[in-house]
């Protein structure tokens, strides 16, 4: 019996052990509870969002419902409603197609048409018929996502847009209305202007350079309206993102500004590599050097005989074209290059790429390949130059960047001296995308096409998992400058709700 007690003291001591140990287990994994979210000085009662594509959530080359629904405004307005604010009221395409009809019809050129999908090989066109017409106007405005994809700076002050673009069209107040008026006339107590000149750069640059850097020309009647592929005087560009901002905070609204990212650093321009060209015999090279041989010989003559003063001896060289066995340059037109046909009609401006040059994604389908079958030896980007339109080059690249540059350096002005702006930085982020990678959660997030994370099927836009993140930045932008706590709260968009592709067979609505 004696030993029975001993065994129950030991039995308790060791109990007692236990619960203690166990006490001290719960004590240290207590979860502290987040702080109750707040808005600091922000009043997001009105929200309204205005920009370009990004806004209005295009994705994979279209613009429909489920891409909408995941727009980056309308993520941020789901936080602002647990303080006081509203569901955004967005013009939500007919579809899960995207792409416009118009008097019935789908764009003969195939434009604004289907969105992407992947089929487990590339990113194709979905086999669909759109069901958005472009001339129906919806009567359900105003609405809080003012994204109108294709719009540049100048467009959004430009009555009568509709006009000339549909997606504004459809959702403008009347055939006079400007982007900035319907938004100003909502009266918004919170703003973002987001992509506000990245459409002043981009179809310059995925046009492969073709328009026109139009720096210096303060009349924009005069650039490529239809096209868009100028680039925007930055003084231009700076006088109508003033006359924006002051409209929007002219009744006290506090807003988000994003400045604009490198274009050029998007997988549009980075996924074709510039030595594109795999010979694999040495056969091969030599017949192609021998072709060549003539060109090469035509550059030193015209250099040695001073008959074109300005052509230097290393744009002779770089003018030159050599093959080896292995991966190879692509041979492109280059419009930058001295005019030598006045001398040597045979003597165009062809050149191999270099590092510098971006080769646009388009044309991964058919460089190496025949030009057509009657002549098979005749072969994109080997024996017969890309043309311009195909390749962003050094020179058109470094134009972008200019530009891009100045019209940041404006809206960090701006948001420097305005204590209710607050700057949004898009360009950092992206940079960091595209080189380390971003951390989103338990995802690390980057540019790589398709695999990446971030940036959509057509290489520029961005995923629902993108603009999810794209929202958070905006979210802490305003935690920053405004004293809200959304991310101290816990009230941040989480990447495993936003999918990185949308699978074919979406419901139709």
């Amino acid at each position: 019996m004696r030993n029975f007690y001993k065994f129950l003291g030991l039995t308790f001591i060791l109990l007692s052990c236990e619960n203690d140990n166990l006490e001290d287990f719960r004590t240290s994994n207590v979860i502290e509870p987040l702080p109750e979210l707040t808005a600091g000085t922000a009043d997001f009662s009105s929200f309204v969002s205005l920009g370009a594509s990004f806004t209005a959530g295009f994705t994979d080359n279209a613009l429909f419902i489920a891409a909408q629904e995941n727009s980056f405004p309308n993520t941020m307005a789901k936080e602002f409603t647990k303080i006081g604010g509203a569901e955004l009221t967005q013009p939500l395409m007919n579809d899960n197609i995207g792409g416009f009809l118009f008097n019935g019809s789908p764009m003969a050129d195939g434009s604004l048409g289907p969105r992407l999908f992947f089929n487990g090989v590339a990113p194709t066109v979905l086999p669909a018929v759109p069901t958005t017409e472009a001339s129906t106007v919806l009567t359900t405005g105003p609405f809080g996502n003012v994204g109108v994809p294709g719009a540049k700076s100048f467009h959004f002050t430009l009555e009568g847009y509709g006009a000339l673009n549909p997606y504004f069209g459809r959702m403008a107040s009347s055939p006079t209305a400007s982007m900035l008026g319907d938004v100003v006339a909502q009266n918004p107590t919170f703003f973002t202007l987001s992509e506000f000149g990245g459409n002043d750069v981009l179809g310059f640059a995925t046009s492969g350079g073709v328009g026109v850097d139009q720096t210096g020309n303060l009349d924009t009647s005069t650039y490529d309206r239809d096209g868009n592929s100028d680039i925007t005087d930055p003084t231009v560009f700076s006088q109508v993102l003033t006359a924006v901002v002051t409209a929007l905070t002219q009744n006290g609204a506090k807003g988000a500004i994003g400045n604009v990212p490198f274009v050029t650093s998007l997988p549009y321009f980075t996924t074709v590599p510039y030595n594109p060209v795999p010979l694999e015999d040495q056969a091969t090279v030599d017949a192609l050097n021998a072709a060549f041989a003539d060109y090469n010989a035509g550059l030193d003559g015209v250099l040695a005989s001073g008959a074109i003063p300005d052509l230097t001896a290393d744009e002779v060289e770089r003018r030159k074209i050599s093959f080896q066995v292995g991966q190879n340059p692509a041979l492109i037109l280059d419009e930058d290059l001295t005019d030598l046909t006045a001398v040597n009609p045979a003597l165009t401006n062809m050149r191999l790429t270099t590092k510098e040059d971006l080769i646009i994604l388009l044309s991964s389908s058919f460089i190496g390949t025949p030009v057509s079958e009657d002549n098979p030896t005749l072969t994109n980007g080997v024996s017969v130059p890309l043309e311009d339109r195909w390749v962003l080059t050094e020179t058109e690249k470094n134009a972008v960047i200019r530009a891009t540059e100045a019209y940041n350096t404006s809206i960090k002005a701006l948001t420097d001296s305005n204590s209710d702006l607050a700057l949004v930085d898009l360009n950092g982020i992206l940079e960091r995308a595209s080189t380390t990678g971003i951390q989103f959660d338990e995802f690390t997030a980057n540019t790589t096409f398709v695999s990446g994370g971030l940036v959509s099927l057509d290489g520029i836009h961005l995923t629902a998992r993108g603009y999810a993140l794209m929202a958070n930045e905006f979210l802490k932008a305003i935690d920053r400058d405004f004293g809200s706590n959304f991310e101290a709260s816990g009230n941040l968009a989480k990447a495993v709700d936003f999918p990185v592709i949308y699978p074919e067979n979406l419901p139709l609505e």
